[in-house]
């Protein structure tokens, strides 16, 4: 017995040897953490427990039959995150470079197909050079494989992808599919082909981190939701997002306790919204002052700022926040920010999230660019995102809700369960400036005429009291109060139901 115990035990230090000492050094001095020490900083401590430790590859191509390493260059298994389970699979860039080999995707897939079974959110770490090439085909379908799974858990339960290192090829769509994307400063990238094959194919010479670092991917091309300084960053940070999500579509929003009052009123925010309807204020302020203990969560900060989204928690439970910036943009409606906002609300759908939103939208961005770049097509997923969530949806205007951006920002019209405004709010089609000017047009030349026409229309339509009259607003409420509000209408809406009609999928514009 003890023999067979000494021989587990030495299998099992070879094991968590990964690739050498010299390549484990090789990787902290690239300031980077091994598999193990990722997984060990993202779970509770010594909730970690491994499977498939001594799994092996079964390639005997290229000499491949001398080159065995326990574990293949993926570790995998479950753990608990604040005292909730979660499945984990941490590419190891010690073994191979961390490709993916057909037994490397079998141990993936097992913990994918474990984490479906149980309705538990699963997180990947990612590390590694794509496909084992020595393995051609075998590679490519245990990829076809993974990604199969990577859909059948969508919208199910929640997929986390944090990328620490090289994620090239094949690697990239399997993180594509998950629900969050996060990304390591200056340490990793992500791009379908490297910068020698761009090279090659289209003659441009561009760096790794020009083609696919963190600060491209979370400013122009929207594939991360933040990056973070370090590996220890990602990871704590990781932790704390796992707080505000379910554990899957059926489980309801975690709660936790909370100090912060329901019934907290704020008087600052009476004087948040400027004199001057052109001067801009900070939405995030507002937000921060609403939401439990000024904790918000921001997912893509970096890209298309004229709209935020992110998780608060309101007396506890988790909600989703939209809302219009005026610091960027006036706030207004364009590609980016609707496709952001949309993709956010469809999660939020996915999980029974509510929905709070915070509105101030001067319309949609005017121009050719947007015109050529699709902007029809981009504003119909939001307004197609925010009309089919089934989710409590709570909505507030604090001033500007022009034109069919009113419509798109959750309003009553689109299924909108509560809608607030303050009595700042401007409900209109267009500014008065804008709506006298075309529809007294024969007056233009008399600059105190038309002046006057714009009073008369500021006065009768920029207000909230002409769609509070009609029942589009719930109520005109008074900003010091919205937390109150807003606390009191989720838990109203607790036992929402509202089921759309049947269908196998929808449709919705991509």
């Amino acid at each position: 017995m003890k023999d067979v115990i000494d021989e587990l035990e030495r299998r099992r230090d070879e094991a968590r040897l990964g690739g050498g000492q010299a390549r484990i050094d090789a990787q902290h001095k690239r300031g980077k953490l091994t598999a193990r020490e990722r997984i060990e900083l993202l779970m509770d401590e010594g909730s970690f427990e491994e499977f498939d430790t001594f799994v092996e590859h079964r390639c005997a191509e290229f000499g491949m039959d001398k080159q065995k390493v326990p574990g293949d260059g993926v570790v995998i298994g479950w753990g608990t995150v604040n005292g909730r389970v979660v499945y984990v699979f941490a590419k190891d860039f010690t073994v191979f470079g961390g490709s993916l080999s057909q037994a490397h995707a079998q141990k993936i897939m097992k913990i994918q197909d474990m984490a479906l079974k149980n309705r538990a959110p699963i997180v990947g770490l990612f590390d590694a050079g794509g496909a084992r090439i020595q393995e051609g085909v075998d590679a490519l379908g245990g990829y076809g494989e993974v990604f199969l799974r990577n859909v059948l858990s969508s919208g199910v339960v929640p997929q986390i992808s944090v990328i620490m290192g090289p994620c090239a090829g094949g690697d990239v769509y399997s993180p594509a599919m998950t629900d969050f994307i996060f990304m390591v400063k200056d340490t990793s990238y992500m791009f379908v082909t490297g910068p020698d094959v761009v090279k090659t194919v289209t003659n441009e010479t561009v760096t790794a981190e020009e083609l696919g670092g963190a600060r491209v991917h979370t400013t122009k091309s929207s594939i991360a939701d933040r990056a973070y300084d370090n590996d220890v960053e990602a990871l704590l940070q990781m932790r704390r997002l796992m707080d505000f999500l379910p554990s899957n579509n059926m489980d309801g929003v975690p709660e936790l306790p909370t100090r912060d009052r329901a019934d907290r009123i704020d008087h600052s925010l009476d004087t948040l919204i400027p004199d001057n309807p052109n001067k801009p204020y900070d939405i995030k302020e507002l937000i921060l002052k609403v939401v439990d203990e000024a904790d918000f969560f921001e997912i893509q900060d970096q890209f298309a700022k004229n709209i935020v989204t992110g998780f608060a928690r309101m007396e506890g439970r988790t909600v989703g926040v939209v809302a219009n910036q005026p610091m960027v943009l006036a706030g207004v409606l364009d590609s980016d920010a609707s496709r952001k906002a949309a993709r956010f609300v469809r999660f939020c759908d996915c999980f029974e999230i509510p929905l709070l939103t915070f509105v101030d939208v001067p319309g949609f961005l005017p121009g050719t660019a947007q015109e050529y770049g699709g902007l029809i097509k981009h504003g119909a997923k939001l307004l197609f995102a925010y009309a089919e969530a089934t989710v409590p949806k709570i909505t507030v205007i604090t001033r500007k809700a022009y034109g069919g951006a009113y419509d798109v920002m959750s309003s009553k019209h689109i299924r909108g369960d509560v809608n607030y405004a303050w009595p700042t709010a401007e409900i209109a089609v267009m500014g008065a400036k804008g709506a006298a000017e075309i529809l007294y047009r024969s007056e233009l030349s008399d600059p105190d005429k038309i002046k006057a026409r714009i009073d008369e229309y500021q006065k009768r339509f920029a207000n909230p009291f002409v769609a509070a009259e009609r029942g589009y607003i719930d109520e005109v409420i008074l900003p010091s109060g919205t937390r109150q509000r807003i606390c009191r209408a989720l838990n109203m809406l607790r036992n929402k139901t509202l089921d759309n009609p049947w269908k196998k999928h929808d449709n919705i514009p991509l």
